[in-house]
């Protein structure tokens, strides 16, 4: 086993401090990465402080990870010694259900493993995730970081860019149609620029007037504040797909009026709390309300690509490691453009 240095929370709501943990030589199938870096979700922030129950603790957060590949297993050949990967939101599925064999990982009817505060599926030991020098997976959940890409800026494409990219492309985000984005964080900012490189028409819908400038900047065609309440007149029937990444309280039967006839809302922000929904709002235009949750690892290569090729990397703010307690309070304060991620050499002492 590697003593491998990482930062935990102790408890539910424990502020995150160093860490020791254990990582196996890879075996047969498995790399061992070093990281290079890591994103910092949203998630991260509601898991280390148990928001959503459930916690394993000590909990090593982190599934937004690029690293370079340090060993490999005797039966790897699509990666080698050297190569720039990722790793995402899960390292392992059932393999057998039919959204597995689909290449839909994420959708594992007896559950992914995720990169942490999940148990392993052979051992049951607990998964612990990026927040630590190194890393072992499965080869078949690691992804290639494409030339191009620069790699800090490429870890919040494991989570915030697949989860907006592969509802941009099913539902249809290209050819001119009118795709709005709801919320300008995290995944609303790569939502943006993914939407417009599609070909969409792209507009942002944002609570704070302060945005719009931003938006504009990183590629939006238009700008909305969502506390005018002409907003909602004057963009009535607009759509064919709205992208919603907030996670705030906020009325769904306002933003679906936001469509025209057929049109498509997405959600993907959870709110802590279920919110009312009229059927009226779907019925009277044949709307579709639906969910999105990341994607499989097939998509996620797909989306790493097609960023590479079109030039999309997330806007963030590169911390060492030590300032990860700080990061989590500014996150909740909605205090970052757009992406924190920790540079691990601040971790390794180099």
């Amino acid at each position: 086993m590697l003593r491998t240095p990482a930062y935990a929370a102790a408890t539910a709501g424990a502020p995150l401090a160093p860490f020791t943990i254990e990582r196996r030589a890879p075996r047969a199938r498995e790399v061992l990465i070093d990281i290079l870096y890591c994103g910092i979700c949203h998630s991260d922030v509601h898991s280390a402080r148990d928001e959503w129950g459930g916690g394993l603790f000590p909990m090593v957060p982190g599934h937004e990870i690029v690293g370079r590949i340090a060993r490999i297993g005797a039966d790897v050949a699509s990666f080698a010694v050297g190569d720039l990967v990722g790793v995402g939101c899960f390292v392992d599925s059932c393999r057998q259900c039919e959204p597995c064999r689909a290449g839909e990982e994420q959708y594992c009817e007896r559950g992914m493993t995720a990169t942490y505060n999940s148990r392993e599926r052979d051992t049951q030991l607990p998964t612990y995730g990026g927040y630590s020098t190194r890393i072992t997976v499965d080869a078949d959940y690691v992804l290639h970081i494409p030339d191009g890409l620069p790699p800090d800026r490429a870890a919040p494409l494991l989570c915030a860019g697949i989860t907006t990219y592969s509802p941009l492309k099913r539902f249809g985000a290209g050819d001119g149609r009118e795709v709005a984005v709801i919320g300008l964080g995290g995944l609303g900012h790569i939502a943006v620029k993914i939407a417009r490189a599609m070909g969409a028409r792209v507009t942002v819908l944002s609570s704070s007037e302060a945005k719009r400038d931003a938006a504009l900047a990183l590629g939006a065609h238009d700008f909305a504040a969502t506390r005018d309440a002409r907003t909602f007149k004057r963009l009535a029937r607009r759509f064919d797909l709205v992208l919603d990444t907030v996670s705030a309280a906020h009325d769904y039967n306002a933003c679906l009026g936001l469509l025209r006839l057929d049109g498509t809302m997405v959600l993907l922000g959870i709110p802590e709390r279920p919110a009312p929904l009229a059927a009226y709002v779907l019925i009277g235009r044949r709307r579709r309300l639906t969910g999105s949750l990341i994607g499989g690892i097939r998509e996620t290569q797909e989306m790493l690509d097609f960023c590479a090729r079109h030039g999309i990397a997330a806007d963030i703010e590169l911390i060492d490691i030590a300032r990860i307690n700080e990061a989590y309070d500014r996150m909740v304060r909605s205090d970052v453009r757009y992406r924190f991620v920790i540079d691990m050499a601040s971790l390794r002492g180099g």
